[in-house]
């Protein structure tokens, strides 16, 4: 059952050098219990269009869609009183790097306690007893002490597991997790990406994992996006785009990965060129100017996105049937 539907969102910055077209119009659904992975360069978009939905951008950013269907609810229909309902009670979020994200000012008790009780309408003493419920739950040890501390006191991935513990204070429907092992060691990324595991399926939660790092969305997801220039390049099960990749970004993404598997000491391979700029946005394909098999069909027409299953999509000219065959040297 679907649980979000996004039709043809686009959003724009309005700033003096002109409109930067940050979201150039994706369309993609979340089912109910589902984890999707986002990955891309920065400045692809995939934070963009996350807070796009979440209703958190800044006013010079203006947002358009066909419909963003939420739980049968169109955000697109509704004001800002029933938005705020929605922001951290229905729709969580754990936002990039917690030391800036958490004020130093507040304890992380009040912190935690914040949507509780905006949300929830529950008494301090009630509101109390469930922060410690969630510190627990977020494993954090001793919170009836810990929650009396600042979020200096604490380490990153404590930090991080408070933010994960604000983002799941009030049960959201959807969980967004934007970059939320960022500059954390090995073994506490994997300990937060446990973490978030074990509370989706005990808190029969959604996910969308907005990353850079292939690693977590194989770890996390059962389908995955690739953005690229404000716009979805490809889209499949976690399976379809790592293992039969179609467009040339995505075999660049993959093999600019460390393969440690193989025993063989190779060098990455990077993608040479600088993203679009996206307030002059080209014409056609956004990743022309930096793909190796580029035609000048390429150059003029955004390509027409091809169906090659029913949930691997891709939009590149390499699939018209006229175009040259490329050998792809790609492997995960």
């Amino acid at each position: 059952m679907r649980l979000l539907q996004v039709n043809n969102l686009k959003t724009t910055f309005h700033i003096e050098a002109g409109q930067v077209q940050a979201v150039r119009g994706i369309s993609f659904y979340l089912n109910k219990g589902e984890s999707i992975g986002i990955v891309g360069e920065s400045g692809s978009g995939k934070s963009v269009s996350m807070l796009s939905i979440m209703g958190l951008l800044p006013d010079n950013a203006r947002i358009e869609a066909d419909s963003l269907i939420f739980n049968g609810s169109d955000l697109m229909n509704l004001d800002y009183k029933r938005i705020r309902k929605l922001q951290g009670n229905d729709i969580g979020m754990i936002f990039q790097d917690p030391m800036t994200s958490l004020n130093p000012l507040f304890t992380i008790g009040q912190q935690i306690m914040e949507p509780i009780r905006i949300h929830q309408k529950l008494s301090k003493a009630d509101a109390m007893k469930k922060v410690i419920e969630i510190l627990k739950l977020v494993e954090i040890p001793s919170p009836e002490s810990r929650l009396n501390q600042y979020p200096h006191e604490f380490s990153g991935g404590m930090r991080q597991r408070v933010m994960i513990a604000i983002a799941i204070s009030c049960n959201p429907r959807l969980l967004i997790a934007d970059e939320p092992t960022t500059a954390l060691d090995v073994t506490i990324q994997a300990q937060i990406l446990d973490l978030m595991n074990a509370l989706k399926n005990k808190l029969d939660t959604s996910i969308i994992m907005v990353t850079h790092d292939l690693g977590v969305v194989a770890k996390m997801c059962s389908r995955v996006m690739v953005m690229y220039g404000g716009t979805i390049v490809e889209e499949g099960s976690v399976r379809e785009v790592f293992y039969n990749p179609q467009h040339p970004y995505t075999w660049g993404l993959i093999r600019s990965l460390p393969k440690v598997s193989t025993g063989e000491k190779r060098k990455l391979i990077p993608i040479q060129g600088t993203p679009p700029d996206l307030i002059a946005p080209p014409k056609g394909c956004p990743f022309t100017a930096r793909c190796e098999h580029a035609m000048k069909i390429c150059e003029l027409r955004p390509p027409q996105q091809v169906h090659l299953t029913e949930t691997h999509r891709a939009s590149c000219w390499l699939m018209h049937p006229k175009a040259p065959k490329v050998q792809r040297e790609v492997t995960v």
